[in-house]
């Protein structure tokens, strides 16, 4: 049976220029290609946060930096979006993405551990009030740190406001009977229970790919 990944790609809008390049060379000069968002998805989200009409997004992993353009491509002119990855080998290549996307002004990329840096925007947020609170949070980073993730950057959004998870069905796993017990598989697990026992929110997981959590700040 054909991958139907190839149908909907062949129907749907197609990718940007730019976009094509950050997919080319994410193929050609890393070897996990699997990570990218990749068009159908990266349509999806964009779509999503154009409903969502964000001023603020914060993303936690950019890998080579997909996402974080079709993210940034949905904020209206005055938008700024802060992305957070901590392999410094891809810097260069991200930033290139973000010059041929024409957006690089409007996205900030922040090199390094992604729960020290939650911790200090945390701090600017919440205690010094010289950052705004953000209208969209985009989660793709280590699985395993998901949870704390969740509990790092809820404070951060407004009220009313977004918080996307991506890969939280993995591969199935979270639903098999026995359930895997390696980290990666009882993170995401464990990040979904959690979510799901918040009342503060209410969410949904959507089934685009992997698996995408959408989850909205009461």
């Amino acid at each position: 049976m054909e991958n139907p990944y190839r149908y909907l790609a062949t129907h749907s809008t197609p990718q940007t220029e730019a976009l094509e390049w950050i997919e080319k060379q994410t193929h050609v000069r890393t070897n996990h290609a699997r990570m990218l968002t990749g068009a159908v998805q990266g349509r999806f989200i964009k779509m999503l946060a154009e409903a969502i009409s964000p001023r603020r997004i914060l993303e936690l992993g950019t890998f080579t930096g997909y996402s974080a353009v079709c993210l940034a491509m949905a904020m209206p002119a005055d938008g700024h979006l802060d992305t957070l990855e901590i392999n410094d080998e891809l810097e260069d290549l991200i930033l290139e993405g973000f010059r041929r996307s024409g957006l690089e002004d409007r996205i900030s990329l922040i090199i390094g551990d992604a729960k020290e840096t939650l911790a200090r925007f945390r701090q600017e947020i919440l205690e010094e009030g010289t950052r705004p609170e953000y209208d969209l949070v985009y989660i793709d980073a280590n699985k395993r740190e998901y949870p704390e993730y969740y509990r790092l950057v809820f404070d951060m959004v407004r009220k009313g406001g977004y918080i996307l998870a991506d890969n939280v069905l993995w591969d199935g796993k979270v639903y098999l009977d026995p359930m895997p017990q390696d980290r990666q598989t009882l993170g995401i697990d464990g990040f979904n229970r959690m979510v799901a026992d918040d009342p503060r929110v209410e969410s949904v997981i959507i089934p685009v790919r992997d698996g995408l959590n959408l989850i909205r700040k009461l």
